[in-house]
């Protein structure tokens, strides 16, 4: 009688470009979990069935690339920082601000991330402030934390000193304009952020 075939098992090429069909963004992390070789990933790129995407990350060279993919690029290399400020009104849709770095907030103990690219500005935030109003978007396979967009604007004037008074007012004004949030959730993250004092006269003026 003919022997049985037996399946072949997977190489780690193969295994590995399944893994990269699956997560759009791959980290070298991700191999190192699984018992994989990261040095597979080295033979790949050589052999141009996959691209260096950012330090420790890798895709397809096929994989479409979508408009916020330097915000997976940070939040899977910083995965407890939170995307805030002027990138978080870029996601949301507000306002005009097109950001040429990556704004994230981190907490106050951790160290400063060092990436090569992309750009990045840090905020330092406490562990409860970081928690607070986040929403998860899945950004090329990538887990990105992004405050929400009222959360987003009451950030924005606490943190007036470094982004301008007037950004502040504009993603007020159009964030209400475009519904981005309710009244209700304007105050309660203003009141969370500290910040009802200065935003009450502009919020009456938006709302009257």
């Amino acid at each position: 009688m003919p022997a049985t075939s037996r399946a072949t098992k997977p190489t780690h090429e193969q295994q590995v470009l399944r893994l990269a069909r699956k997560r759009t963004l791959l980290r070298a992390r991700e191999l190192t979990e699984l018992g994989l070789p990261t040095i597979t990933l080295t033979r790949l790129v050589q052999a141009g069935k996959l691209e260096r995407a950012g330090r420790g990350l890798y895709s397809l060279p096929s994989a479409p690339i979508s408009a916020h993919r330097s915000l997976a690029e940070v939040s899977a290399r910083v995965p407890k920082g939170v995307v805030c400020l002027l990138s978080a009104l870029e996601v949301h849709e507000i306002g005009t601000q097109a950001p040429l770095e990556v704004w994230i907030a981190i907490a106050q103990h951790m160290v400063t991330p060092r990436l090569d690219r992309p750009a990045i500005r840090v905020v330092r935030m406490s562990d409860e402030a970081l928690a607070d109003a986040v929403d998860h978007l899945k950004i090329d396979g990538v887990d990105v934390p992004v405050f929400n967009a009222a959360r987003t604007v009451a950030d924005c004037f606490r943190f007036r000193n470094k982004i301008g008074l007037d950004v502040a007012l504009e993603a007020l004004r159009e964030g209400w304009r475009l519904r981005k949030f309710t009244l209700d959730d304007l105050w309660r993250q203003a009141q969370r952020g500290r910040v009802a004092n200065v935003k009450r006269p502009y919020i009456e003026a938006i709302t009257s």
